[in-house]
């Protein structure tokens, strides 16, 4: 497993979504979907429907740019890592605990078994 399989093992995300990061991390500064969608070679609506998840997942941040005669674009850029990373622990923690807590309730459910059962009268 490599880091960035992170992204699909927390989040669910898919090679396009881990494309369109790496391409927004390797930018020398924000980039519209039109230009994500050149750097990854995909549609715009394609490249538009990664931008959604890694926005939803906190990954990628978006930015309002103004024309001066009116009129806006937005520009994505990547999260800070040590967010990004915070929120993983944070979820791995919250998974830790909920999985000790099922098998503390396994045990509990299961421990009552354990006595053997009468046998059976003829």
């Amino acid at each position: 497993m490599e880091c960035e399989g992170l992204l699909e093992c927390f989040h669910g995300l898919k090679d396009l979504d881990r494309e369109c990061f790496r391409a927004l991390v390797e930018a020398e500064e924000p980039l519209t979907v039109d230009e994500l969608a050149e750097r990854v070679d995909r549609e715009r609506s394609t490249a538009y429907r990664a931008v959604q998840r890694l926005l939803q997942t906190g990954f990628i941040e978006k930015e309002q740019i103004n024309y001066d005669q009116g009129g806006y674009y937005h520009v994505y850029s990547p999260t800070d890592p040590s967010k990004i990373t915070d929120d993983m622990q944070r979820m791995l923690n919250d998974w830790y605990a909920k999985m000790g807590q099922l098998i503390q309730e396994f045990e509990t459910k299961y421990e009552q078994s354990d006595t053997p059962a009468p046998a059976a009268e003829s």
